[in-house]
């Protein structure tokens, strides 16, 4: 065979590229069609800095004492059961609202929380009601419950909590009760009860021995200002 009839032969053929290349486009437009559904599936607002009219349309969905939104995309939209409980965790510090929303924003994080409430008693919402955030190692748990972070005036030790976090705390959890038509809270010091904590459902500490000690009390203030109103 002579060095020509090789050369030739050896040629890729034009159809046969241009074939690969049109396979390529295809996987191309595959790839950038499912990542583009993946951020569609996403709700409106979540993952985004929202305005002033946004964050009020999403605050007249859920509590009212809401002051900082920043919805995070580590959620289940939408929840799969009622309302029928809360899940209270504490921060492991004293984060700041925005700080807190900036964290259940990375996706790499992979976790969230209804609510956080700061030392000072303001309130933020990064997952709303109608969704599961990703707090408490239990889908079961959470699919049921509005779960709230707490910010911790103390780091180690009792991990206690502000006075202004407490009452801030006990308002939200009536206001969440009332308005899901649960008429009481209750506390059993296991996962049966309305009222639920972090290390019920993983090895953890959380929400830490101070706030642990107050769940009972928690429970009958909420449930007494259910009644009294």
């Amino acid at each position: 065979m002579s060095t020509k009839a090789q050369s030739k032969k050896a040629r890729p053929r034009p159809h046969g590229m241009a074939a690969l290349l049109a396979a390529f486009c295809v996987l191309a437009a595959v790839t950038l069609a499912g990542a583009y559904q993946a951020q569609q599936a996403l709700p409106p607002y979540v993952g985004k800095d929202l305005t002033e009219e946004e964050a009020a349309e999403v605050i007249a969905r859920n509590s009212p004492l809401t002051s900082y939104v920043h919805l995070s995309p580590n959620a289940d939209f939408p929840r799969e059961e009622k309302i029928s409980k809360i899940t209270i965790h504490h921060m492991g510090g004293d984060l700041a609202l925005d700080t807190l929303g900036a964290s259940f924003g990375r996706r790499d994080r992979g976790a969230s929380a209804n609510y956080g409430i700061d030392s000072d008693g303001n309130v933020g919402l990064y997952v709303e009601e109608a969704n599961r955030s990703w707090a408490s190692s239990s889908p079961e748990n959470d699919h049921a419950a509005v779960t709230i972070e707490v910010a911790n005036e103390e780091t180690g030790g009792n991990w206690r909590v502000s006075d202004r976090a407490y009452e801030a705390l006990i308002a939200l959890c009536t206001d969440i009760c009332r308005r899901n038509g649960m008429e009481e809270l209750v506390y059993t010091g296991d996962a049966s009860g309305s009222l639920t904590i972090h290390k019920m459902f993983a090895d953890t500490e959380c929400p830490g021995p101070y706030l642990e000690s107050r769940m009972e009390e928690i429970a009958e203030t909420v449930s007494k200002n259910l009644k009294g109103s």
